[in-house]
């Protein structure tokens, strides 16, 4: 057996299977892996190049292998998908992987660190906490309501509601003892998502990038730890069009026979980055409408040619940017410039 110079690695939760290539690509390796083995497998392994398809898991063996002495790329897993012959296993997955990674073309995910995945936990925390926030006030609301209490909506709105409930004498004994338990889990889960956002405030204070992109209409401190936790190299990046393309904020390309066709953005990257830009981007629009904002040009233009929802998408592209621009420059945000 010739040595082998390119790995495909096929991970799991306990069964890994291994395809490797040599010099002349001549299959010289097909082999299943015990969770247990894998480190000591590539331990003995020459140095290679190894490619792991983005996912679960993906960054600590990336991690892990490259102390081990190997070059590791991680590759998205649509970018796979082509080089897969047919049928769908383990085999041919690791097969497509040592292909893919051969590309010379071929578009690979930074590997993060172990503080950068910890970063983006923190923000999927708080994410998981507020929905949960979401779902308990929604229930609190409708409860009330089949006694006749009715309450706005919003976050805001539920401790009065439950304020009026425990004053309500009216209503049975038995349903104001359980709308004090859901008071105390709203209550808990209130103290939850401060605790989480003293932390998340503490990370975007002692990060210099996250707090340069503070600067841009519609990037809080939330987007800005997305950004620079997502991205800890934008300069793989050759534009910010192709970072914005990323992110799904894009139009469709269907164009053919030099006729140029664009559809809807594409909905590619990552949705959490994506909708956090989209939001902060409705709540700058939602200024100008009511006239606490003065618009740029651009945008206020762009209103007068686009629903709402359409600017919104718009000016979240132009977000991403100036943000990858202000990441890969290392200046601050200037109003005048952006205009």
């Amino acid at each position: 057996m010739g040595q082998i110079i390119r790995v495909g690695l096929d991970t799991s939760k306990q069964v890994f299977q291994v395809h490797g290539v040599e010099a002349d690509e001549a299959v010289v390796m097909r082999r299943r892996l015990r969770r247990r083995d894998v480190v000591e497998f590539f331990r003995r392994l020459p140095p290679a190049l190894i490619g792991i398809e983005a996912c679960g898991g993906s960054h600590h063996w990336a991690r892990v292998l490259g102390s081990l002495g190997h070059e590791v790329r991680l590759i998205p897993p649509q970018y796979v998908k082509p080089y897969v012959k047919r049928g769908k296993n383990d085999m041919a997955d690791a097969a497509a992987i040592c292909e893919a990674v051969s590309r010379p073309h071929m578009r690979f995910v930074p590997m993060k660190t172990p503080e950068e995945q910890a970063v983006q936990m923190l923000v999927m925390v708080r994410e998981q906490l507020v929905r949960g926030r979401t779902r308990l006030s929604n229930a609190i609301r409708g409860y009330a309501a089949e006694f006749g209490l009715v309450s706005p909506k919003g976050a805001r709105h539920v401790e009065p509601l439950l304020a009026r409930v425990a004053a309500d004498e009216t209503l049975p004994a038995l349903a104001r003892e359980l709308f004090a338990v859901l008071a105390k889990e709203c209550a808990a889960l209130g103290e939850r998502i401060r605790e989480v956002d003293a932390r998340l405030q503490a990370w975007h204070r002692q990060d210099e990038r996250s707090r340069r992109l503070t600067g841009i209409p519609g990037v809080g401190p939330v987007g800005a730890v997305l950004l620079s936790s997502k991205t800890p190299n934008p300069h793989l990046f050759r534009s910010g069009r192709q970072f914005a393309a990323w992110l799904g904020l894009t139009p469709r390309d269907h164009s053919t026979a030099g006729r140029t066709r664009l559809g809807v953005i594409t909905r590619a990257g990552d949705e959490r980055l994506r909708s956090t830009l989209v939001l902060g981007a409705t709540a700058v629009i939602r200024q100008v409408r009511q006239g606490k904002a003065k618009p740029s040009p651009w945008l206020r233009d762009l209103l007068q040619r686009k629903t709402p929802k359409q600017a919104a998408v718009a000016l979240a592209n132009k977000t991403a940017r100036v943000a990858w621009k202000l990441m890969v420059s290392g200046e601050t945000y200037r109003p005048g410039a952006a205009a």
